[in-house]
Parts: structure tokens; C-alpha cells; sequence
């Protein structure tokens, strides 16, 4: 059975408050290849590292990301007095130590986000991400050699082709859609598979079974991770 790639979901969001340094830290910790973690503006322009379009679930706070200003985001607690970070926090905590993989979760921040991971200098490998595959192209024009993985929660027959038309290295599957044949066609396509979120052991071992390049998971420690190439 192959070894696949480890994947600290939001960080490592198991073991601290999702998408927050310490979550970040503990992954590298953990000895995690990517970490994966969402992208999205504040009113005032800054990229910041929230899953969710409000603050409401995992802050003491309410409102819109993108109706806040960073100073007043900068003021709320993540949990166990964590901070929503700054993108550009993140790429100072990573350098040098894990890989990033940044799923885009708004439209618009394509040029914005390629452009602060290209100012900070940052050497380790980074996988761009989206369920909005168009916001891919964008990318793809800001950098013609990143690394883009389109994001599936459902799938049709025309799925290989969609993600080969994008010039995708790598699409992202729920792991209990994912099947050893789809896994299959992907790779004679020469496209990484990774799967997300899988958190259980026996939800590791299946997809594991299915040859997947990468797991992304809570529990990143429950996943054996060998060194892939992302290009």
C-alpha cells in the first residue's frame, strides 16, 4: 500500500483552534508536509486566515470578514486567546517548514494572494486551491508555474477533463466519494489525488487503499507521509 502525503486540515485543527498560529505550528510539530488553510479579505484589504465568511463560529465576535477591519478582527479571540492571523503572518510562521496549501474562499483574491507568497520570499512548496475553479485561472495567470488544485464536492464523468482543461497538478475529493477507479483515471491524467477530511483511522486506511497521493485531516499525525513532488 502506497505512503501519501500528510496534510494538517485548517492546521491542525484537531488538536488546536482551526486556521490560528498554534494550529499552524502544532502541524509543523507534528511533522505535516502542507498545512491547509483558508483565504479571505477584510474590508480595508487585508488576507486573512478564516474558513468561514462571518467570525461568528470560531471567534468571540459577529459579523462579516469582509465588512471588518482589520484592526477590529485583529481584536478577537479564535479560541484559547488565539488570533485570526494575517496572511502575511502565516507566511513568516511557515517559512522554511511546511509546505502551504491556501484554498481561496472568495472571488478576487487570486492576484492578491500569489502576489504576498511572492513578496515574502517563501521557498516551501504551496498548493493553490479552490471549489471556485475560475478564481484557479486567475492564479494560474499571476503565476504561470503554481500549483493549483481544483476541489470537488461532487462528481461527474467530466470531472478528469474539467480538472486537466484548468491545468490543475492535483484536484481535492470528499473522502467518501473518492473510489479506486476515479483515483485511477486522475493519475493516468497525471493528477495528484489528495482527499479531505479524513479523520477517523478507518477513514485513513480506506482512502489510503485507494493509492490517494495526499490526506488531509485533523489528525495529521494519523497519516504516514512520505516526500512528494507538487509540480
Amino acid at each position: 500500500m502506497p505512503r501519501v502525503l500528510s496534510i494538517g486540515h485548517r492546521g491542525a485543527a484537531g488538536h488546536a483552534p482551526e486556521n490560528t498560529v498554534a494550529a499552524i505550528q502544532k502541524g509543523i510539530a507534528l511533522g505535516v508536509d502542507f498545512v491547509e488553510l483558508d483565504v479571505r479579505r477584510t474590508a480595508d484589504g487585508v488576507l486573512v486566515i478564516l474558513h468561514d465568511a462571518t467570525v461568528n463560529r470560531t471567534t468571540n465576535g459577529r459579523g462579516r470578514v469582509d465588512r471588518l477591519c482589520l484592526r477590529d478582527i485583529e481584536t478577537l479571540n479564535a479560541g484559547d486567546g488565539e488570533h485570526i492571523p494575517t496572511l502575511e503572518e502565516v507566511l513568516t510562521v511557515a517559512a522554511g517548514k511546511v509546505g502551504l496549501m491556501l484554498e481561496l474562499k472568495t472571488n478576487g483574491v487570486a492576484q492578491q494572494t500569489v502576489e504576498a507568497v511572492r513578496k515574502a520570499g517563501f521557498t516551501s512548496p504551496v498548493i493553490y486551491a479552490s471549489f471556485t475553479h475560475e478564481e484557479l485561472t486567475h492564479v494560474r495567470t499571476a503565476d504561470p508555474e503554481a500549483s493549483l488544485l481544483v476541489l470537488f464536492s461532487g462528481l461527474s464523468r467530466a470531472s478528469v477533463a474539467h480538472v486537466v482543461k484548468h491545468g490543475a497538478s492535483h484536484v481535492g475529493l470528499r473522502h467518501d466519494r473518492a473510489t479506486r477507479s476515479l483515483v485511477d483515471s486522475f493519475h493516468r491524467a497525471h493528477v495528484f489525488v489528495f482527499v479531505y477530511t479524513a479523520n477517523t483511522p478507518n477513514d485513513i486506511q480506506h482512502a489510503r487503499s485507494l493509492h490517494v497521493d495526499g490526506v488531509i485531516s485533523n489528525f495529521p499525525e494519523r497519516i504516514v507521509s512520505p516526500t512528494l513532488d507538487t509540480r
